[in-house]
């Protein structure tokens, strides 16, 4: 049982513990919502129950008998001045009493269903316009097959950065309207949304057109990018990207292969190689490939060694650059390992990969291909002289003119003469309180997960480094065309995020102009970075990266669970060797109901005691702000500052 104490000494009962849900990330208490609900006028019984759509996502539903009937608006603004957000129910439905089991307790299964109910959910507008009922469905396309009424908002419901920007593709594709990504932010209900549509011209949707063929073909900004870092010594295995999937049932050999090879014809990408021509990069696409899944059996504790020796160095001018290898374990158990270069692939290519093999496996037939990856390398070529993408390189050298700073964080060692790649990483876990106090200030302020923890983070290089105009990279999808939804290949674009917090500022009004920097950086993101770093003329220094030396990242990739008619998967976590492309990169992640943060870092630089601390001072910001919002930052403590106070204090002799 779960209970609480009150600032009275009065203990509250709130449930039982197996009767918690995670919904959006958040874990909620069921029993802390019925006690509330308990407490409004003429509520006698209720029950909060978790309901799942056919999506996999799940809504709050309270069920409650009253002595009258209630209206479901006034009893939601009531919990809503007691609860967060993410805490009201979805739906109410008023009972005439509560089914109970033969040892009368509250019989859960036997609650009528939602769709049997006569009353409603009141916060549930449908759509009444068909510019409404469009948005409904891309909005289901992105976040799921919810029920979404023309009230909800986008980000309440599970949007993030990512999704908005697949959502302004869409509407632009489907709808043939302009809506800007900073727009997403802040008209994000449909109704909102639909308004701002209807006022608006529709516009020519403009496919990415097809190149003609040829035997080499220019390679995209990022690929340029990637393959001149990949040439340095020591970065030879900085751009694998591997992954590993235990799959269990009665797995056919040949299937599995036919499908890779169907995989390789169907993406250019996965045929694709590279040269240097005249001085420049170039890309070859060939018509076939030789490839085969590397079959090895393996005992039991056999298996690491076979995972570990699987990623190894990629001959750039040799297709594909994908490896598979399959590890027999006992009887319709398996492991399967899969190596890209990043030259052909990012984050969301590894999604498609997986789930376009699973669909095949299942002898689904995929739709065609519009473009490949190739269109995609010349449209960008061309869209760079374009008058939109002068006015987005305007906009980023405007950020970073005058004088550019170098972060200074105190390191372990000195830093060598030629950037070393080694590395480590450590990970730590923010505390469930500090969580909720963070999706609070998501609340009142319409700043994102994101948005929050780059603050933080930018503070804490602040307090370290004593310096006030800190640059932070970060790395963004880049499919900002509909027409790259299902396309291979690499498009992750890097933005370089230039903040300032100065200590006098208060926590909220800094983190609202990191909110307005976050969404200007968004509407400026096709601008490739490497465009910039040439513009900027920053000096090559081979020690360092151009503009930034750190990295921050939120992991809201669209892991979705594989799932198959005929096997099972399930991820497998692996500790590989780490190789730190940056003095040191933040990544924060949800992991079941936990946050998880993990500190990739230079072991050149840093040593783990270094960063220990590092982790433990950023978990401190985090609680400090979720907190008191209002602070000042010169306000904000490290840890080791006040073990330090403490020290001097102790140090002192008083003589009387």
């Amino acid at each position: 049982d779960l209970a609480r104490w009150l600032p009275d000494g009065s203990i509250e009962y709130l449930g039982r513990i197996d009767h918690q849900v995670k919904i959006r990330g958040y874990r909620i208490e069921l029993g802390e919502i019925e006690s509330q609900l308990l407490k409004i006028d003429s509520v006698q019984e209720t029950t909060v129950i978790a309901l799942e759509g056919e999506s996999g996502q799940k809504s709050l539903c309270a069920y409650f008998v009253a002595d009258k009937e209630i209206d479901i608006e006034s009893l939601r603004e009531t919990l809503s001045n007691e609860l967060p957000k993410y805490m009201i129910p979805s739906y109410f439905i008023q009972i005439m009493q509560m089914p109970l089991t033969p040892n009368g307790k509250i019989n859960r299964k036997a609650l009528p269903a939602l769709e049997e109910s006569k009353l409603t959910n009141n916060k549930y507008v449908k759509p009444r316009t068909e510019v409404e009922e469009y948005l409904v469905d891309i909005w289901k396309s992105i976040l799921g097959d919810l029920k979404i009424g023309i009230k909800d908002n986008f980000f309440d419901l599970g949007g993030h950065s990512l999704r908005a920007t697949t959502l302004v593709s869409k509407i632009s594709k489907e709808m043939k309207a302009d809506v800007k990504l900073r727009e997403v932010f802040q008209y994000p209900t449909i109704e909102q949304m639909a308004k701002l549509i209807a006022g608006r011209k529709q516009h020519a949707y403009v496919s990415i057109p097809k190149t003609s063929e040829k035997e080499y073909y220019p390679v995209s900004s990022a690929q340029k990018r990637m393959y001149i870092l990949s040439q340095y010594e020591g970065g030879e295995l900085s751009y694998n990207m591997p992954g590993v999937l235990k799959i269990e049932g009665a797995l056919d050999h040949t299937r599995l292969e036919e499908v890779f090879q169907h995989l390789i014809q169907r993406h250019d990408s996965l045929r694709t190689s590279f040269k240097m021509i005249h001085g420049e990069p170039m890309q070859h696409i060939h018509p076939k490939v030789e490839f085969q899944v590397e079959i090895v059996q393996a005992k039991e504790k056999e298996e690491e060694e076979y995972i570990y020796d699987f990623v190894r160095e990629f001959d750039l001018q040799q297709a594909p650059l994908l490896r598979v290898r399959l590890i027999e374990l006992r009887n319709n158990h398996y492991i399967l390992l899969f190596d890209m270069h990043h030259i052909i692939s990012d984050g969301v290519s590894m999604n498609i990969l997986m789930r376009e093999f699973v669909q095949l496996y299942d002898g689904e037939q995929l739709p065609p291909l519009q473009i490949q990856y190739k269109d995609y390398a010349a449209w960008q070529q061309n869209m760079i002289h374009q008058e939109q993408m002068k006015k987005q390189e305007s906009y980023w050298l405007d950020i970073f003119s005058g004088e550019i700073p170098e972060l200074e964080l105190p390191t372990d060692y000195e830093r060598p003469s030629v950037r070393s790649y080694e590395g480590d990483v450590l990970e730590f876990v923010i505390d469930k309180q500090s969580i909720q106090g963070l999706r609070e200030i998501e609340a009142q302020t319409g700043a994102t997960l994101y948005m929050i923890m780059l603050a933080s983070y930018t503070i804490l290089l602040s307090k370290y480094s004593g310096q006030e105009d800190i640059i932070v990279g970060t790395p963004i999808a880049g499919r900002t065309h509909a027409d790259l939804e299902s396309v291979i290949g690499m498009f992750v674009n890097t933005l370089a995020i230039r903040n300032y917090p100065s200590g006098e500022k208060s926590f909220d009004s800094y983190l609202h102009e990191v909110k307005e920097t976050m969404l200007n950086a968004y509407e400026n993101q096709e601008y490739p970075f490497e465009e910039l770093i040439q513009k900027l003329n920053i000096k090559k220094d081979v020690n360092r990266n151009p503009l930034f030396d750190t990295l921050f990242v939120l992991q809201n990739a669209e892991n979705k669970n594989v799932k198959s008619d005929l096997l099972t998967f399930k991820p497998y976590d692996i500790q590989s060797q780490t190789i730190a492309k940056f003095d040191l990169t933040l990544y924060v992640s949800f992991n079941d109901d936990k946050l998880i943060g993990s500190f990739e870092y230079c072991t050149k630089l840093f040593k783990k005691s270094m960063i220990e601390i590092l982790a433990k001072d950023f978990s401190s910001i985090l609680s400090t702000v979720s907190q008191n919002s209002r602070i000042q930052l010169n306000n904000i403590k490290l840890s080791e500052e006040e073990v330090k106070n403490e020290t001097e204090l102790d140090s002192i002799e008083l003589t009387f």
